[in-house]
Order: structure tokens, then C-alpha cells, then sequence
């Protein structure tokens, strides 16, 4: 690699932006529903509590009672009514059921044609995310041409930013896909 303060700068934002995606990625397919019963598809509901929004997960336990259900257990009983109505709004399709120490969340089993349209729903946000990473890529060939024009890299200098910049997308590219394929997976097992 270069010895070049700027092209070392613009490797890592690169790299700290392309990571920066593939967990946002993570983060999205986590919400996503797949039938078994999993604790981070609450992780962005948020609750009105003591005068303000709280995240769901900061006011209680969540734990997996078995493949289908999850049970909430709030530190501060006085909350199961707000938290039911966050549940309820918040469009997972889970209908909560409070009775008046826990809430449970029963996950139904899903169809066929259920599994397919998520499938289709998480292949285009790990498209959407090869994008950004793409975008990322372009940023930062658009920084190596302008240090060429300049004369701050050589020819043979800005090739092989070029190669370094390629090689790092390739590989958060090939990350991304086994993200997708395992998410896919995941998805169509019963």
C-alpha cells in the first residue's frame, strides 16, 4: 500500500463505511421475522415511558420460552400497557398477550408464500446494501482520480490505490452475499 496520509485516510473511512453497512444489513435481516421465536425483532420498538421514548429491550428482560414465543418480563410492571401498545404499533405482526406480570409474543407458523415474499423482502435489502458498498467504492475512486489529477499520486501510485480500494469492496461484497445466502436459508427452512 501507498505511504500517503490521504490515501490511508481514505482506505479506512472505505473500510469503516463499508462495515458501517454490513451491519446495518445484519441489523435489518434481525428484525426480520422468520417464525422462530428471536429477541432482536424487538431491538427498534420503542416504548413512551417516564416522559420520554425508551428502547423496549432497555425496560425489561426478552427471552425465548421455546421456538414460538417470546416472553417480556418489565422491570417496572406499570409499563406492560405502553409496551403493548409500542408492540401493536410497530407493525412486526406479533399481537401481544399481557397477563398483568408478562407479556408473551407467540409467533405463528408461517406459509409457504409467507417464507417467499421475506426471501424477496431480504435478497433487496442485501441488494440495497451491495449498492451502498458500490457507492462507497465510487467515492473513493472519485478521491484517487482527483489525487492524480493533482499530482499527488503517480500513475502506478493510483493503480494500485485502485487494486487495494477493488479488493476491499470484493471482499465486503462476498461478506454481504453469505449474509444473504444465510439469511435465504434461514428463511425457506421450516
Amino acid at each position: 500500500m501507498i505511504e500517503n496520509e490521504k490515501v490511508e485516510e481514505m482506505m479506512l473511512e472505505l473500510e469503516e463505511k463499508a462495515e458501517n453497512t454490513r451491519n446495518a444489513l445484519e441489523s435489518d435481516y434481525g428484525a426480520i421475522r422468520t417464525g422462530r421465536a428471536n429477541p432482536r425483532i424487538l431491538d427498534k420498538i420503542e416504548v413512551e415511558a417516564y416522559g420520554g421514548m425508551s428502547k423496549l429491550v432497555e425496560l425489561g428482560n426478552v427471552s425465548a420460552l421455546d421456538a414460538r414465543c417470546l416472553q417480556i418480563n418489565l422491570w417496572d410492571k406499570s409499563l406492560l400497557k405502553a409496551v403493548e401498545k409500542a408492540i401493536l404499533q410497530s407493525n412486526i405482526g406479533l399481537t401481544p398477550s399481557n397477563d398483568g406480570q408478562v407479556i408473551r409474543l407467540v409467533f405463528p407458523v408461517m406459509t409457504e408464500e409467507r417464507r417467499k415474499e421475506l426471501v424477496k423482502q431480504s435478497k433487496k435489502m442485501g441488494e440495497d446494501a451491495k449498492v451502498a458498498i458500490r457507492n462507497h467504492r465510487r467515492e473513493a475512486m472519485d478521491v484517487i482520480k482527483k489525487m492524480k489529477t493533482a499530482k499527488e499520486l503517480s500513475e502506478d501510485e493510483a493503480s494500485a490505490c485502485e487494486a487495494d480500494v477493488e479488493k476491499t469492496v470484493s471482499g465486503y461484497m462476498s461478506k454481504l452475499e453469505e449474509i444473504i445466502s444465510a439469511k435465504e436459508k434461514e428463511l425457506m427452512s421450516i
